[in-house]
């Protein structure tokens, strides 16, 4: 684990321990003697805090805890730890297309509704990280451009007035098949993770299905213990 990388677990670890008085975190001069590196090393490892939302600075004031941030459950990815300017969307093409009939069900449509189906690469400072197919459908983004792809799809939903709510998401381990290694600029068999998504509205509605490539994929989460679902699994082995 790089340097960097390890100051900013111990520091999101030392958040959630309540560790910083005020909810202020010590001078990056004091955080460099603890840790023993360079200033630079400490503004990267803060930045990445900075990147996943948990911190905040005032100029001349210092860097501080995000009011709240401890009452919420903090997942953070080797995607969404990177701030959106150093991430780029390459799209491979867009199109209007029947959907399958387990896509017709995802989202409850209509024989004859259409979907939007898009694929892009993501690509993380200047590194080919991601390979993504989406469907969005036709009904609730009637205007879809490949612009839009080429963007945030969170922001573009924003934009037509829609609330998001929450996401569904599932992990499998996978390995690179020869077309997708082509895209993704690797060698056939390489290990990736397969990450499947629904966004959903704040009405209920699925507005989005994806699946998603992922290469020298991480994902860190911190939630808190639910005790009632840890005795109900206890109860049901007889413990």
């Amino acid at each position: 684990m790089k340097k960097r990388e390890f100051i900013a677990q111990d520091l999101i670890s030392k958040i959630y321990q309540h560790q910083f008085p005020n909810n202020q975190l010590p001078p990056q001069r004091s955080l460099a003697d603890k840790y023993e590196v360079s200033r630079y090393t400490i503004q990267e490892a803060l930045k990445r805090l900075m990147d996943i939302g948990l911190i905040y600075t005032i100029q001349g004031d210092g860097i501080y805890i995000k009011e709240n941030i401890l009452s919420n459950p903090l997942i953070y990815n080797s995607m969404t730890e990177n701030s959106y300017k150093d991430i780029v969307s390459k799209t491979i093409y867009l199109k209007k297309v029947s959907p399958s009939l387990d896509i017709q069900k995802t989202f409850g449509l209509e024989e004859n509704d259409l979907v939007w189906e898009f694929q892009r690469l993501r690509i993380v400072k200047y590194q080919i990280t991601q390979l993504e197919t989406s469907v969005l459908p036709c009904y609730l983004f009637p205007d879809l451009t490949p612009k839009d792809v080429e963007g945030s799809i969170q922001d573009y939903v924003q934009r037509k007035s829609y609330v998001i709510s929450h996401y569904i998401t599932n992990y499998k381990a996978t390995i690179i098949s020869k077309n997708q290694s082509e895209l993704l600029n690797c060698k056939k068999g390489t290990p990736a993770m397969e990450i499947t998504n629904r966004g959903i509205l704040s009405d209920g509605t699925i507005y989005q299905y994806s699946n998603i490539l992922a290469l020298d994929y991480t994902c860190t989460y911190i939630i808190p213990f639910n005790k009632e679902n840890y005795e109900k699994r206890q109860k049901s082995m007889g413990y």
